[in-house]
């Protein structure tokens, strides 16, 4: 029997053309999808689109219907409320936390801080955070409270009890001038804010006649020499450890820390 010819020895030695069968069946496996598949998901998704818009802004699921007040403790829930003025009956998403935030620090100045968030699905909620009066200044038999940043942000007709009276009886000197009013009414409530708790308790006023003299008046008649609010830190420990030592004294002096001086008058 006469085996393969010349011509099919090298026709069978020539390489195939095209891929080879392991290429067309990946091919086959990842076959990129037809048009109708592509069009329904792309109406799926704007369907989609268009259910979550509706229901953010036009559902009367998701509105704002209650307002909640936190941190509260001078003001009433009520006046923030009536000051926030938040849109009721709008789509939740839509309010503008940031304007009612800036309506409430603008109409009332007792709040110093206020958290506005939504609480979903329909609740705004708003935590205050209240100024802490430090000292008070009477000027024409009204008293203004005064925070630990020196702001003044309540008048009262009567002087409320446990807040030291700030005295200012500012001089000439350049300090003075440099500081001013404002300045100085700053650096006297630092120094409330620097005294031991016990201290504080007892002052019932701040006399200030320059940036670096300002003192206490305590019950019991006795005085404080503070000087400025510099280095107050070390100014309250030596204060606690000279009316530890001398208990029967009425005047101290720690305006220089390092070197403090107690006397009884």
């Amino acid at each position: 029997m006469a085996g393969p010819s010349t011509a099919e020895r090298g026709a069978r030695s020539r390489p195939r053309s095209g891929p080879p069968p392991r290429i067309l069946r990946a091919r086959r496996r990842f076959r990129l999808p037809g048009r109708r598949p592509l069009l329904v998901t792309a109406v799926a998704v704007t369907l989609l689109g268009a259910g979550a818009v509706w229901l953010l802004y036009g559902s009367s699921w998701l509105r704002a219907e209650r307002v909640r007040v936190a941190g509260t403790a001078v003001l009433t829930a009520e006046e923030v409320r009536d000051a926030a003025d938040v849109p009721l009956n709008t789509p939740l998403v839509a309010v503008d936390t940031g304007a009612i935030e800036h309506r409430l620090r603008e109409r009332v100045p007792r709040i110093a801080k206020v958290d506005v968030s939504r609480s979903w699905p329909n609740t705004i909620s708003l935590v205050v955070t209240e100024r802490r009066p430090e000292a008070i200044v009477e000027e024409d038999g009204k008293f203004h409270e005064v925070d630990a940043t020196g702001v003044r942000f309540s008048t009262l007709s009567k002087r409320p009890k446990g807040v030291p009276l700030l005295e200012m009886e500012a001089d000439r000197s350049p300090s003075s001038r440099h500081f001013g009013p404002a300045g100085l009414r700053r650096e006297a409530v630092r120094v409330v804010t620097q005294l031991p708790e016990k201290v504080r308790q007892d002052t019932r006023s701040l006399r200030v006649r320059s940036y670096d003299s300002i003192t206490l008046e305590l019950t019991g008649g006795r005085t404080i020499a503070w000087g400025s609010g510099e280095r107050g830190e070390a100014k309250a420990k030596t204060l606690t450890a000279l009316m530890k030592a001398r208990p029967d004294a009425d005047h101290f002096d720690v305006s220089a820390p390092s070197a403090p001086a107690v006397s009884r008058s």
